[in-house]
């Protein structure tokens, strides 16, 4: 089997997988059944300052479903831990002592002065936990009060803040980023300048998942009035997946220890996180809706792939996608494929036809002597895909490389040699090839 251990930041774990926001409560610390379940570390659900934050008394979740039900989007309008400091703090240090194979790293949001983070930093040390991160991304209540996203939208505070930081602990210093801003790599940067030991994305982004038409209030609404949110789960993990690859693969920024987080809910999820650079996956609507033993198909999932592809420790492949991550101007124009349906594979059900047909590019054919029958013509297709993404039948429709002969659409020879935007004829700036 595998070896899921993981090390990131000098931190060790047993397995990548480490569930964010994690919930303490006074009955039970959840933190200590998540450990039992099998998960590799957490981040304790964010700190603040004494008197503790005060949350609604109502609904804080809004939910998007897929046909069959199943969860694919959720908005929060929750905050930062409403219980008192000093009870966490107390937990903390009881858990890591209890646990001290498992990573703990303890999520801080504070005001954005440096006495208030020179204030709770030695009481998060004397915990023994891990870590720290600096949750510089949350979208709603905290950053109206100059917090959370506030702060994570302005580089130059990501900066100051990781600083004060780095001058005021011993502990590693992870940087959560908030995706609500024009360019990620900026403030990651100032994440990097500052100091920071690593960064942490993608936090939640502002959404607003509805309107009750009954109420004339988005959903869900406290007492007939509602503001927007942060919507996560697995609807945000493409944006979340372009994020990290743009860190990764960014000349200032590229090597910094990236911890990713955004709608992984399966082991293939965490891969494809940790193949654009990250070194540990963060979960955390997943378990909200599946709950904490899901880190199990996750750690079996990982390791059987692992074991298939000959990988023996995750850091054979973190990072390993990044350089095949590029700008579209070097995306190679000479590549030309066409669309294949499997007539064997084919149900009729002539959605192809009927997408290609209304809002592409009118090649594939509807019927053939007289009956329903799907075929593409070369002479039209541009090799878009769409129809493969409607396709209901999995591998019906393949895309097939044209490796030489001509084009037939556009009556051209298929030159197999890489060509790109830079050096197209079509190009006013273009530059010779080489």
């Amino acid at each position: 089997m595998a070896n899921l251990q993981t090390t990131f930041l000098g931190i060790k774990s047993p397995n990548p997988f480490w569930l964010a926001s994690a919930p303490p409560t006074d009955r039970e610390v959840n933190v200590t059944r998540a450990f039992k379940a099998g998960w590799g570390g957490v981040v304790w659900k964010t700190l603040g300052e004494d008197p503790h934050i005060v949350n609604v008394n109502g609904p804080r979740y809004g939910a998007i479903h897929s046909n069959d039900r199943r969860l694919i989007g959720l908005n929060n309008i929750e905050l930062i831990t409403d219980r008192p400091l000093e009870v966490n703090l107390r937990e903390i240090k009881a858990v890591k002592k209890a646990w001290p194979d498992r990573a703990i790293v303890v999520s801080l949001m504070v005001p954005c002065e440096e006495e208030a983070w020179k204030k709770i930093l030695p009481l998060v040390e004397d915990t023994g936990a891990d870590g720290i991160e600096l949750n510089f991304g949350c979208p709603h209540g905290m950053s109206e009060r100059g917090m959370g996203a506030a702060v994570g939208q302005v580089p130059e505070y990501v900066g100051m803040v990781a600083r004060w930081c780095k001058q005021h602990t011993r502990m590693p210093v992870i940087v959560k980023l908030t995706p609500n801003i024009t360019d990620i790599r900026a403030p990651a940067r100032a994440a990097k300048e500052g100091g920071a030991d690593a960064v942490s994305l993608i936090n939640t982004i502002n959404s607003i998942m509805g309107v009750d038409l009954d109420v004339m209030a988005p959903s869900p609404h406290i007492d007939g009035k509602a503001t927007h949110g942060g919507y996560c789960g697995p609807a945000v993990k493409p944006i979340a997946l372009s994020m990290v690859s743009e860190i990764a693969r960014d000349p200032e920024t590229h090597g910094l220890p990236i911890s990713a987080i955004g709608g992984i809910t399966t082991w293939r999820d965490a891969a494809e996180f940790m193949a654009l650079g990250a070194g540990t996956v963060q979960v955390c609507t997943a378990a909200m809706t599946y709950g904490f033993k899901i880190v199990e198909e996750m750690k079996l999932g990982l390791s059987d792939w692992m074991d298939e592809k000959g990988y023996t420790s995750v850091d054979q492949f973190v990072g390993k996608a990044v350089p095949n991550v590029t700008d579209w101007q070097y995306l190679n124009l000479n590549y030309v494929v066409k669309a294949r349906i499997d007539q064997e594979s084919c149900i009729k059900c002539g959605r192809c036809h009927i997408v290609c047909e209304d809002t592409s590019h009118q090649a594939i054919t509807a019927e053939k002597d007289g009956v329903r029958h799907f075929e593409v013509m070369d002479d039209e297709c541009v090799g878009c895909n769409l129809c493969v993404s409607v396709c209901p039948v999995e591998n019906c429709i393949t895309m097939e490389q044209q490796t030489d002969g001509v084009d037939a659409r556009t009556g051209q020879p298929i030159d197999p040699a890489y060509g790109n935007w830079t050096t197209h004829p079509n190009n006013p700036m273009r530059v010779a090839a080489e």
